[in-house]
């Protein structure tokens, strides 16, 4: 009987990994697109046009990294979809920080520029690389990752993501920014909670 038990709790368990691993992407449409309730639809509706500004002289930012996002929130004809797209600017010296998007890889293209890519496996591994002007990388689905420009020129990058939501989860934000106890990341990092506090005064939004 226990052994009966056992199997059923393993198939039990086993089923729920298997309907976690399933829903972890995109979901599959049963129509060809999927259009806001009421919304009248023509070329309109598949048509972006927030990345003109690479092409049309407007001037990028000077000091600061940004990123300009066309995903299902700015681009509501990529729902269901799964795919969703960015564009990188880097100012010499800037970086996008370690982050992951937990429902997709990355597809990053250098245009302009360099970066040094890198990120870590499971396991704990670094992989890092300097990429030129060409250079394409992929950073695995739902792994710390980041972008550092480490040259004396602009750089920018675009980037492909295979879900129409990949999400992005900023590490020194999601753990700094968020309301963690002082002392819960004091006894995560290993230090007192004055660096802690420092930390968190370093990220605080400036009015």
């Amino acid at each position: 009987m226990a052994n009966v038990k056992l199997i059923s709790l393993l198939l039990v368990a086993s089923f729920a990994i298997i309907i976690r691993t399933a829903i972890s992407g995109d979901r599959d449409i049963l129509t060809d697109f999927i259009a806001p309730p009421n919304a009248t639809v023509d070329g309109s509706f598949f048509t972006f046009t927030g990345f003109g500004f690479l092409v049309n002289g407007t001037q990028l930012p000077a000091d600061k990294f940004k990123v300009v996002k066309a995903t299902m929130a700015e681009f509501p004809a990529l729902n269901g979809q799964s795919v969703s797209y960015a564009t990188l600017l880097f100012p010499n010296g800037t970086a996008n920080p370690p982050h992951t998007h937990p429902r997709a890889a990355e597809l990053l293209f250098v245009v302009d520029g360099e970066l040094q890519v890198g990120f870590v496996d499971t396991a704990g591994k670094l992989y890092t690389q300097a990429l030129h002007v060409g250079d394409m990388f992929v950073f695995p689905k739902g792994l710390v990752h980041f972008q550092y420009n480490a040259g004396t020129s602009y750089a920018i990058a675009l980037s492909a993501f295979g879900s129409a939501s990949a999400g992005t989860v900023s590490l020194p934000g999601t753990l700094f920014a968020t309301g963690i106890d002082d002392a819960v990341l004091a006894k995560s990092f290993k230090t007192d909670v004055g660096v802690i506090q420092k930390l968190k005064a370093g990220l605080a939004v400036k009015p």
